[in-house]
Parts: C-alpha cells; sequence; structure tokens
C-alpha cells in the first residue's frame, strides 16, 4: 500500500466530515478515498452482505471530478470525496431499482438519479453502491428471501435490522462512512439500534422522496445513517430543499443544521417517556435510556397518550397502503415475493375502508395530543427496540414475560413516533448484557430536528453516546 492509499483506508475509521476536510486540503485525493472504499467493500461485503450493486467507475468518474475541482481552486463541496451508498429502492442511474424484490430486478434500469442521491453528489459524495434491504420495506430484520440477509458487523449470527439493514451494516462495517435509508415504521431507526450507528429520520415532508419506491406514502421518511452525528447533519443539510418531484414535501423554509449543533442541552426540557415505553424491554434496554437521562440531568417522566393504539392504527394504515400500491404487480406476480410480505400486502389490500378511516381519525387525534405534549418538553428519549439485535432466523421474541412474533414487535417503540412524523435521533446508547449495541430515540416536536440533534451532539461529545468497537 502507498502512504496515500493507507491515509486514505485509516480514514474510512473516522467519519465524513473528516474525509471531505482531508479531501480539500490536499492531504488525501478523493479518488484514493474511493479505491479503498471499493478494496474495503470487496474484501468485507462477503460476509455482511451489505451491498447488492456496486457502481465502482462511477465512483471513480465522480472523484475523479471532486480532485479537478480542488486542483482547479474550486469548491468541491462540504462532502467532497466522501463515499456513500443507498438502500437499493433509491433509483440509481443506470442500476435497475430491486426494492429488495425480485421483481425489481426485472424493471430497466433508471435513467435518473433519486434526488437525495443527486444532491449528496452535488455536494461531493460519491456514490459508490446500493444496499441490501427487506422485501419492499416491509421488514425490521434485514432478512432478505432473495439476496440473503445483511448481517450484524458486531456479530455476524445476528440481524442488521431493516427494512435499511445494508444501510445499518455497511456503516457499522466501516464500509461506508454514510449511507442513506428509509423509515417507514423505523426503518432507519431500527438497523442504527442494532449495529451502533447514528441514525436520523426527520420530519415527514422535510427531505424529498423523489426518485424512492414508497411502501406507504403518508408515512415514508429519508434519512442519513452514519458514525457521527455531525456526519448526519452534514447529509441532511445536502438533501434539503425544495423538489416539485415530491408533492409531500413541506413548503416549511428549511433550516441548516451543521452550525447548530452546539446548543446546550441545559436550554431544553429534556423528558423521559414512560408508559407504553417503559414496559416490555429486554434486561439492558431501559438502563441505556436511564444513562442517556442521567447525563442529561433530565428527570422529568411524561406519558404519550395511547401509543399502543398508535401502534396499532400504524399497521393498518401502512398496510392499506402498502397493498393498495402493489395491488397491480400481486395480481401479476404474486409468486415472486417472498410469501411473508405476499401475504400482509395481500391482508392490507383487503381490509375494510373503514377500518383505514378509523385509523386515520385517531391519527389526527393522537398528532394534536402529542404536539399538546411538546408544549411542556423539548425533547423526549425512549428506548429504539425493545431487544438487542437477534439471531438471523429468529421468529419469536420475549415481550412482558410473553413469547410474541418476533418482525412486527421490534418496532414496538419506533411506529408510534413515524406514525405522526416526529423527528427522531436515534443514538448508540450502550450495551445489552451480551454486548450487543442498544439504541436511544432522542425525539422532538415537527421540523425541530436541531434539538434532537443537538442533545444527540453533546451526548457524543461526552462520550455517552457512540458508536461501540467492532469485535477484532
Amino acid at each position: 500500500m502507498t502512504d496515500e492509499a493507507t491515509a486514505a483506508d485509516t480514514l474510512l475509521d473516522g467519519d465524513a466530515v473528516a474525509i471531505a476536510a482531508a479531501v480539500r486540503s490536499r492531504r488525501v485525493t478523493a479518488l484514493a478515498v474511493a479505491e479503498a472504499a471499493l478494496a474495503r467493500i470487496g474484501a468485507r461485503n462477503r460476509s455482511l452482505n451489505a451491498f447488492t450493486d456496486i457502481t465502482a467507475e462511477r465512483a471513480r468518474a465522480a472523484a475523479r471530478r471532486v480532485d479537478e475541482a480542488v486542483a482547479s481552486g474550486r469548491d468541491p463541496g462540504p462532502l467532497a470525496g466522501v463515499p456513500f451508498a443507498a438502500k437499493n429502492l433509491f433509483d440509481v442511474a443506470g442500476l435497475p431499482t430491486r426494492a429488495g424484490s425480485r421483481i425489481g430486478r426485472d424493471n430497466a434500469p433508471a435513467t435518473r438519479d433519486a434526488t437525495a442521491i443527486r444532491r449528496l453528489e452535488a455536494a461531493g459524495a460519491v456514490l459508490v453502491g446500493a444496499l441490501n434491504m427487506g422485501e419492499y420495506a416491509y421488514d425490521f430484520t434485514g432478512e432478505n428471501a432473495h439476496d440473503g440477509p445483511s448481517r450484524n458487523p458486531h456479530d455476524l449470527s445476528r440481524m442488521s435490522g431493516g427494512s435499511s439493514g445494508g444501510s445499518g451494516a455497511a456503516v457499522a462495517g466501516r464500509l461506508v462512512p454514510l449511507a442513506l435509508g428509509t423509515d417507514t415504521n423505523g426503518s432507519i431507526r431500527v438497523p442504527a439500534a442494532f449495529c451502533g450507528v447514528f441514525g436520523l429520520k426527520p420530519t415527514y415532508g422535510r427531505l424529498s422522496r423523489a426518485g424512492a419506491m414508497l411502501f406507504a406514502a403518508s408515512f415514508d421518511h429519508v434519512g442519513p445513517l452514519a458514525r457521527s452525528v455531525r456526519d448526519l447533519a452534514a447529509a441532511y443539510d445536502a438533501m434539503l430543499g425544495a423538489d416539485s418531484d415530491d408533492p409531500a414535501l413541506a413548503p416549511v423554509d428549511p433550516v441548516p443544521l451543521s452550525d447548530r449543533l452546539e446548543i446546550d442541552p441545559s436550554e431544553l426540557r429534556i423528558a423521559v417517556a414512560g408508559g407504553h415505553f417503559a414496559a416490555n424491554a429486554a434486561p439492558g434496554v431501559l438502563e441505556a435510556v436511564e444513562a442517556v437521562a442521567a447525563a442529561l440531568g433530565a428527570t422529568r417522566r411524561v406519558e404519550l397518550p395511547e401509543a399502543a393504539r398508535a401502534r396499532a392504527a400504524a399497521f393498518v394504515i401502512t398496510t392499506v397502503e402498502g397493498g393498495n400500491l402493489h395491488l397491480e404487480r400481486l395480481r401479476a406476480r404474486a409468486m415472486d415475493y417472498d410469501p411473508a410480505t405476499r401475504d400482509r400486502f395481500l391482508a392490507g389490500a383487503l381490509l375494510p375502508a373503514g377500518w383505514y378511516l378509523a385509523a386515520q381519525r385517531f391519527r389526527a387525534w393522537y398528532r394534536a395530543r402529542v404536539l399538546a405534549l411538546f408544549e411542556e418538553v423539548d425533547v423526549i428519549l425512549a428506548p429504539a427496540t425493545p431487544l438487542p439485535a437477534p439471531p438471523i432466523g429468529a421468529q419469536t421474541m420475549t415481550l412482558g414475560g410473553n413469547t410474541v412474533p418476533l418482525r412486527p414487535n421490534i418496532g414496538l417503540y419506533t411506529q408510534p413516533l413515524s406514525f405522526i412524523g416526529l423527528p427522531v435521533v436515534c443514538i448508540p446508547g450502550g450495551r445489552s448484557p451480551e454486548g450487543l449495541p442498544l439504541g436511544v430515540q432522542v425525539i422532538a416536536a415537527p421540523w425541530a430536528e436541531e434539538k434532537a440533534l443537538a442533545v444527540a451532539a453533546a451526548l457524543e461529545r461526552h462520550g455517552v453516546a457512540r458508536c461501540p468497537e467492532l469485535p477484532a
């Protein structure tokens, strides 16, 4: 290895902002960083199964453009030379958009990149590939019937979480410092928690979803996974902006976050979620939340009203919207679906309209009650998952002394929040008794991402929130 190749490889163990600074200062070239990332993917992806597609030549061409900008004195962008990858439901020009499915790989290649990918590349980032995911994003485990499971870098026998499982595994496994995911009911936060990285689910309607295949249109969010809070903020800032191609994008003035991470958490009213969020957890989960609360001096307890019912209503709405979206594909190619995914979509397509309407009415009621709660507090802390990453293939889990199906219950603590589009930062908040990562959700009111990120950044500075080391 040359000195530059060694330096580039070492940078991949750090974060995106540090890589960009090294590229801008000419300590290393973007091309060297891209080659180091591609080499890592080649060496490590066989065990992690995080990538389904590698865009090597595209990455080299993009890296050369960054290096040319640096050499000519032009601004290469805030993410200059940063390798990133995207869940394979994002359109990538030249690749079929799989969305984790067998059907998707038969699609014609996309002719245009998704908005989020275009904006990250405009900021200087370098796309190195597309990532494994649960079929059509209907998944909490990271297991895929067609491409195999993505594996947790902390224990290859464990789930990476879903549906953005490849995103969590790629970032935690040090293949890339930054990955794109989507979150309907927890699909960024669950992989972040299981894999021990940071994840941001922004407010619903904040970042464009154009060019990303939807699961449930009234729930779906785009967001980043990374190994530092400043990387989340940098990626978020790069993706901000109006986009007429996403009708759900809200006409709210975007606020860049990279310069707002120094907010003093002592100036914020921080509480811990009780009730639904303080029950049915495996050993270590609630202790991780309490450790974070203690570090922040947060002693107040609040309860989100009817959170369990919110979760039930979320199941109804997402299943109905997903079933409706897939109806034509189900009619034409039902046997090409993972049977578990197919059956859930079929069930959703058959649910009575009255159930959907009742769930939407409850959704409006619940949103109003939770927003009233945010008049009294600024940030709420809650566990991300009820247990650490389970073994791949596990079918059941124990909740409150009862054995229940695993897959639907992994989202116990995430669904009541995405149900009404709240912004959440998932932080790595400690380890379970088995030594596996545990995640904590830092929740804010709509459009108040800066508060959640500032709390996460303070916890990171004090060593409370940090990505755990990988096993030797």
